[in-house]
């Protein structure tokens, strides 16, 4: 058995099919299990990675758990050494974290500090581990879908600065090998996208699927701010601007990570905006 946590997010709901298509029996552990879809294989229960005690039984029985942080535990919650501790109770012997690229790429960052310590447990927890540190998600393009199907418009900063997005899926399909498989153990990979995309040719991307014209609006990085702050701790604002504003070379070049475990080259931003038209239109 393994345990999802996160199962109804941008990579647990995809890595929650996976598995359960391969003929794994899952535990799907979300904060809003009623909200997911049956499946057969799959059994769904309320909890998430911050909450040791209900991890205690969603892990019962589990030999692996696939673990991301998400929201507010980014950046908040109980001890990481609490969450092994659950870990190691239940017996499971095979931990992937989700942590960030970021991680790596500026280890000083406040912004990512819980996402280290997280890191620093399950290499000291003596259970087998992988570590995931994908870059940013095609999927924080959804940010814009409301104004994209209102005015036909983005509205973002740093509309010239490209990074190489990261489609959840492959981001998922790296999970479920690691989760299930052999010969990762030990192993960190970093999860980028194929090349890097600008905001702006994100935009054109996005107006090519829709067969429309699409609008660029170009965003300061104060207002930028002020819109993410109305969801995001300060620290966490700060750093993730400082990513998209001014990255460093290893944030913006593409990893080959993707393509090692899953022997195909990882997905373009098309793709990703292929399967998830429906949002923008």
């Amino acid at each position: 058995m393994i345990a999802v946590t996160g199962a109804t997010g941008n990579i647990g709901r995809v890595l929650v099919e996976l598995l359960a298509g391969a003929g794994e029996e899952v535990v799907a552990v979300s904060r809003r299990p009623g909200s997911a879809p049956s499946a057969a294989g799959v059994r769904w229960v309320p909890g998430g990675a911050g909450d040791a005690a209900g991890m205690r039984a969603a892990l019962d029985g589990a030999r692996a758990v696939f673990l991301v942080l998400g929201g507010e535990l980014n950046f908040r919650g109980e001890s990481p050494d609490a969450l092994l501790d659950a870990v190691a109770d239940a017996g499971t012997e095979r931990i992937v974290l989700v942590s960030s690229q970021v991680s790596a790429t500026r280890p000083d960052a406040p912004s990512h500090a819980r996402l280290r310590a997280f890191e620093a447990a399950v290499r000291a927890s003596g259970r087998e581990f992988t570590i995931l540190r994908p870059g940013g998600f095609a999927s924080n393009a959804l940010a814009w879908a409301d104004a994209v199907r209102a005015e036909r418009t983005v509205f973002a900063p740093f509309g010239d600065v490209a990074l190489p997005v990261v489609d959840p899926a492959d981001i998922a399909a790296v999970a479920a090998a690691a989760l299930r498989e052999d010969g990762h153990t030990g192993r960190v990979y970093e999860l980028t996208g194929p090349e890097p995309i600008s905001p702006r040719e994100q935009a054109e991307v996005i107006a090519a699927a829709l067969g429309e014209e699409v609008t660029f609006v170009e965003l300061s990085r104060e207002a930028a701010h002020a819109g993410m702050a109305r969801f995001m701790p300060e620290q966490v604002v700060a750093g993730t601007l400082d990513v998209l504003g001014a990255p460093l070379p290893a944030e913006r070049g593409a990893s080959a990570d993707v393509e090692a475990v899953l022997g195909r080259p990882a997905a373009p931003f098309a793709a990703w905006v292929a399967r998830n038209l429906p949002a923008f239109a």
